[in-house]
């Protein structure tokens, strides 16, 4: 059975989207007909991000913006409402991580953690309120599983994402009287990131983090923009709230 998935006429907007899973997340709705904007805090890869979602035959967008300032971000969005109307589906990713014990760091560092995963998602969902379709929009937040799995070096992200989520849910509940569905996605480890560049530094490394997958495989970008394709998607209209691994 194979089931066509078409974004074709709706408005997608992926913040963090110029590197990684979102960067894949956004070219995987730009190959299924979306238009696309990514937001990222530097311009050239903004722009550069642009030029391959355009090759895909998507119109695409972008702006510059670092998500701990929320005038910045509204004023991005605000581009992007007036280019297009109202955002059918927002993605919000950005996110910071470096793997350090709490003895280890500065409490500057852990706020920064704070600051760009927690605040920061919290400065896209109130910036985006005002753009998204009323009834029809969903958003996805990009979470991880340090929030409710902890792991050695990792309690500034454990904290935030835990945040992450818990917005999520809240949000769901506040903002399912206007028709908008609220979930976020949990990648697990995937190939190609950063994220498992510094975490599991090696050949070896990766290949016991993929031996404790019970799928026996890492994850690829694709993978997690299936996930938030099936949410943003009619097949996702009553799901709401949840938080998928």
């Amino acid at each position: 059975m194979s089931i066509e998935l078409d974004f074709t006429g709706r408005t997608v907007v992926v913040v963090g989207g110029t590197s990684g899973i979102n960067r894949g997340i956004a070219e995987l709705f730009a190959r299924h007909g979306a238009r696309v904007a990514v937001a990222s805090r530097k311009q050239e890869k903004v722009a550069d991000t642009v030029r391959a979602l355009e090759g895909h035959g998507a119109a695409a967008m972008g702006f510059a913006a670092d998500v701990r300032d929320l005038a910045a971000v509204e004023a991005g969005l605000s581009e992007v409402h007036a280019a297009w109307g109202d955002i059918d589906v927002l993605v919000s990713g950005a996110a910071g991580n470096f793997p350090a014990s709490v003895n280890g760091m500065s409490a500057n560092a852990f706020r920064s953690v704070v600051e760009i995963d927690l605040m920061g998602t919290l400065h896209v969902m109130k910036a985006s309120f005002p753009f998204l379709r009323n009834p029809g929009a969903c958003v996805v937040n990009i979470s991880a599983p340090q929030a409710f799995l902890p792991m050695y070096g990792q309690a500034h992200v454990s904290a935030a994402k835990a945040g992450v989520d818990m917005i999520t849910r809240s949000l769901a509940i506040e903002w399912g009287g206007q028709g908008i569905r609220v979930n976020s996605v949990v990648p697990g480890p995937i190939e190609g990131t950063e994220g498992m560049a510094r975490l599991a530094p090696g050949p070896d490394a990766i290949a016991k983090v993929a031996a404790s997958v019970p799928l026996g495989r890492l994850g690829s970008p694709e993978d997690i923009g299936h996930a938030c394709m099936f949410l943003a998607s009619d097949l996702g209209a009553y799901v709401s709230g949840a938080v998928l691994p």
